[in-house]
């Protein structure tokens, strides 16, 4: 069940650029909510999480990977059944049902699930990688993540629907899907994006037509918001204006700053010097995970550390696609540095399945 030679392998400078990162977040955190009573605990709340997340981290990475194998698929059976309980009891926050209360803490099941379906897939793909890749290949693993992403859909969670399904993707692509498929399910996505649109709710439809096209005249919603993130990030010019001294964060013009456009936030007090310097940790951590990768000694490994990895990679280019404003609004959080425990969480425990992976 343990990982005996875990130290001889221990990836230290993944560890060490995690929780870097992971530090500077409670700290941008505590910037960005400066002289807010409302959420003055959420510094002391991240920073818990934080810790927990270490250990965590540290317990999933003594466990050999391999003996999750046998327990994904009770791990999909328990994660449906608490999607199925978000939907009857969840608490309700932002028009969206996507958490349960947990005594003091709000645990959100969708982030949970991202981690449970890269293992369910995992093992999935590695036990069938001989097997011939037709549609019925393709098929029974649509459904695996189908069985996921419905419950998640009608929270209602887009963003979080959207990225398990790249997972999906990227973990059938490096399976070897032929081409042939590839070419059918982009056409796919492309007819059922469209024939979605006027079934999605209201705030998702007006976050795609404010993107098409925004109103500058805005003075609240997705338009405001990403006009500030824009004006917060020039305004940091090339050093910025210093750690808690950045006009727009601290007279709160610029809106969740915290989590959705805490990029903003870091480009204001660091400029592109800092942001520039995010970004690398965060590519640096990405390229690690692929590392762990392409060093697994067996294939159930391998795909572990790759859905991890462009679970990683998508997160960060959706976050800071949504503050330059190349893409729409959705709700994804900046890897280890904006708040949210069970963000954090989840992604500490895939970090520790990726050091086992090694």
């Amino acid at each position: 069940m343990f990982n005996r030679e875990l130290w001889k392998h221990f990836d230290f400078w993944l560890f060490g650029a995690v929780v870097l990162l992971s530090l500077f977040g409670v700290l941008m955190i505590q910037s960005a909510i400066a002289g807010n009573t409302e959420l003055a605990g959420f510094v002391r709340r991240q920073a818990i999480y934080l810790g927990a997340g270490l250990v965590v981290m540290l317990i999933s990475a003594l466990i050999n990977y391999r003996y999750w194998k046998n327990l994904s698929k009770l791990f999909y059976i328990v994660t449906i059944i608490l999607l199925a309980v978000i939907l009857i009891a969840g608490t309700v926050s932002f028009g969206a049902q996507r958490w349960l209360e947990v005594g003091l803490v709000n645990v959100q099941p969708a982030e949970i699930a991202k981690i449970v379906l890269i293992l369910v897939l995992a093992d999935y793909f590695s036990r069938n990688a001989d097997r011939p890749k037709n549609v019925r290949w393709v098929l029974i693993s649509f459904i695996i993540v189908a069985g996921v992403v419905v419950q998640i859909l009608l929270q209602p969670n887009l963003s979080s629907s959207i990225m398990l399904f790249v997972i999906w993707f990227a973990m059938l692509w490096i399976s070897g899907l032929p081409n042939k498929y590839l070419v059918i399910l982009f056409i796919s996505v492309v007819v059922l994006s469209i024939a979605a649109f006027p079934f999605l709710q209201d705030y998702q439809q007006q976050r795609i037509i404010s993107f098409i096209n925004p109103d500058p005249n805005a003075r609240h919603g997705n338009d405001y918001n990403v006009q500030q993130a824009l004006i917060t990030i020039g305004n940091g010019g090339w050093l910025g204006k210093g750690y808690g001294n950045g006009t727009q964060v601290q007279l709160r013009f610029l809106k969740v700053r915290h989590t959705d456009f805490i990029f903003s936030a870091i480009a204001e007090e660091f400029g592109f010097i800092g942001t520039v310097s995010i970004i690398g940790l965060l590519v640096f951590i990405i390229i690690r995970c692929f590392r762990a990768a392409r060093l697994a000694s067996d294939n159930y490994g391998a795909m572990i550390a790759f859905g991890f990895s462009t679970l990683i990679f998508f997160q960060t280019a959706v976050n800071i696609g949504v503050n330059l404003r190349v893409i729409p609004v959705t709700g994804q959080t900046l890897p280890f540095i904006s708040y949210g425990g069970s963000s954090l969480l989840s992604l500490m425990l895939g970090i520790g399945l990726i050091e086992s992976v090694l």
